[in-house]
């Protein structure tokens, strides 16, 4: 079942989200499978639980579209639950970045190039991991959703203010996508 994405301006995408329990979630498997469903028919490669209005510690990633660059990702397809970053190391590079709830931006980002999460899979089995180069970029990009940020906080202040607008008009769905979203300021009844 593929979920409308929240449009930038929903509350919902600046909450930090919170951890979940096994107990609480017993179709977990079933919600992963639905993002990367979502995920997919929106053309991306990783998207977290507050992007389809769930305030919890979940996000997919299917960074395969990248292992022609890099081989580590042919097959990099993973859920990420009750996710935390235990260090983030090297010298930040900047990378292109855009996200399926703010469509058509897309701004240079600064992230550190290894980072070290502890998390769990779909399966509720812990892991404690170090990731490298775009693996580690695109975790940090969907992990930032699950804290209640986006990319563009990492931008300067002149570069937030010249895209302001187009910030605006999406939140009221004045944004041409072609996958489902939900917009927080869209004039109902158009």
């Amino acid at each position: 079942m593929k979920f409308p994405i929240i449009a930038y301006g929903d509350p919902v995408l600046r909450r930090k989200a919170t951890a979940i329990e096994p107990d609480e979630y017993p179709h977990i498997k079933e919600l992963v499978e639905n993002m990367f469903e979502t995920m997919y028919g929106a053309h991306g490669v990783g998207l977290a639980a507050p992007q389809v209005g769930l305030s919890m510690r979940l996000f997919v990633i299917d960074a395969s579209t990248f292992g022609d660059d890099d081989p580590s990702l042919k097959d990099f397809k993973k859920a990420f639950i009750n996710a935390n970053i235990l260090d983030e190391t090297g010298d930040e590079w900047a990378f292109n970045e855009g996200c399926l709830s703010i469509p058509e931006i897309r701004e240079d980002v600064y992230r550190k190039p290894v980072v070290t999460l502890s998390y769990y899979d779909e399966d509720w089995k812990h892991h404690e991991e170090t990731f490298k180069g775009m693996a580690a970029r695109v975790i940090q990009h969907e992990y930032d959703h699950i804290e209640g940020k986006l990319f563009t906080d990492k931008l300067n202040p002149l570069r937030k203010r010249m895209i302001e607008k187009k910030l605006n008009d999406i939140s009221k769905g004045i944004v041409d996508v072609d996958y489902k979203m939900k917009f927080p300021a869209a004039k109902k009844g158009r």
